[in-house]
């Protein structure tokens, strides 16, 4: 079987994240984000330097609100937009592989999609429908795949 792993594990990402939306009223980091994760999943050092970036990115623009009216449309571009600053910024800093593999950021924007629902729906909410379709997205994976999928 010649899948591509990426438009795969997207899609598989979206309709999980649909049901974990339809089902349990809340968002799974963004429609893409489980996608893109469940395929870091086997480096949980790119995951963990992720979630951190949107972390970071959420206090970032959370600092910045309470000096100049940020909402809406507006909210949504500076989250994705520290999102990309702060991912690109672990991703050049010296010193981030530590006597062990190099730490990859997930994804472009996908750091400011978890800025923004950490935001919008809160922090613990959020960690846990992004885990926990991240995993489900996994799962399928390796059900659909099988050993292609590797690591």
């Amino acid at each position: 079987m010649n899948l591509e792993l990426l438009p795969l594990s997207v899609g598989i990402g979206l309709a999980v994240s649909l049901l974990f939306t339809e089902a349990f009223g809340i968002a799974a980091g963004g429609m893409i984000v489980p996608g893109y994760l469940a395929l870091a999943l086997a480096n949980p050092m790119d995951v963990a330097a992720t979630v951190a970036a949107g972390f970071i990115t959420f206090i970032i623009v959370h600092a910045i609100s309470a000096f100049v009216v940020v909402y809406g449309r507006r909210r949504t571009v500076l989250m994705i937009l520290f999102g990309y600053l702060t991912g690109m910024l672990l991703r050049t800093l010296p010193g981030v592989a530590i006597d062990g593999p190099e730490i990859h950021v997930v994804g472009y924007i996908i750091p400011g999609l978890i800025a923004i629902w950490l935001d919008r729906q809160g922090v613990v909410e959020t960690l846990a429908a992004m885990t926990t379709a991240s995993i489900v997205v996994r799962l399928v994976l390796v059900a659909v795949v099988g050993a292609e999928l590797g690591t």
